[in-house]
């Protein structure tokens, strides 16, 4: 198995690669050598292209009455509080034209506090919290706007190499006006050190673009004595999308 130094030496040489071409690449590798289940993972044959309106027809519809404005509060869904730093993520989302997308189903999921998702996959011997479920959903409202309340994941082990962590992160997943729009990205906190280490976060190989998966600390979104606040605006049509 690979150690960090190999796996940071393939970024830095796909880094320098990545200078000398001529134009930008705004989205993740979706063979990226450094991430290496990215060799099994990724498209082998090219996309079948799909009827928008035939897909409408057959996919579900998700209207105000079926999300509950409480679940995007990831921190009351049980009899007690979890544990962790408390915080309120918020965001606009908008179309490339810079137009608010309204309406819009927003999902996120994300480790507890101290990096372990609630799921059988996850081995991690890290403590589940029983009040901590990790998962919250809400629509867009006309400003294109979301609100979440929950805590700051914690980072965590994965077998990609030796001594491998992933830097703190929160999954998200918006559907833009149709569901062949569908986005699924990951948002990371600013000035965590493992962000350079990672070779999801590195898959996206534009400095500018893999910029826009960071949210902002606002001190103006802090609820005093009690969360801190970050904004992640997202636009549809640009954002650089995960594949893992």
């Amino acid at each position: 198995m690979p150690t960090q130094a190999e796996i940071s030496a393939e970024i830095a040489l796909l880094a320098k690669e990545y200078e000398t071409l001529g134009e930008r690449e705004l989205h993740p590798r979706l063979d990226y050598p450094p991430y290496r289940s990215s060799r099994l993972r990724h498209p082998e044959h090219p996309l079948h292209r799909v009827d928008p309106e035939g897909v409408e027809l057959t996919s579900p519809v998700f209207g105000q009455a079926t999300v509950d404005p409480r679940e995007a509060d990831l921190t009351s869904r049980h009899d007690g509080d979890p544990i962790g730093e408390r915080m309120v993520v918020v965001g606009r989302v908008t179309d490339a034209g810079g137009r608010p997308v309204a309406g819009q189903l927003v999902e996120v999921w994300q480790a507890n506090a101290a990096g372990r998702y609630r799921h059988p996959g996850d081995q991690h011997p890290a403590p589940l919290d029983p009040n901590f479920t990790g998962v919250g959903r809400c629509l867009t409202g006309p400003d294109g706007r979301y609100r979440f309340v929950t805590v700051r994941p914690g980072p965590y082990p994965w077998r990609n190499h030796h001594n491998a962590w992933r830097p703190a992160h929160i999954h998200f997943s918006l559907f833009g006006r149709a569901f062949t729009q569908r986005l699924v990205t990951q948002m990371y906190f600013p000035g965590d050190p493992l962000l350079e280490l990672d070779p999801i976060h590195q898959s996206v190989r534009d400095p500018a673009a893999r910029s826009l998966l960071l949210a902002t600390y606002d001190h103006e979104l802090n609820e005093p004595e009690v969360s801190m606040g970050y904004r992640f605006d997202i636009v549809l049509g640009r954002t650089p999308v995960e594949h893992g």
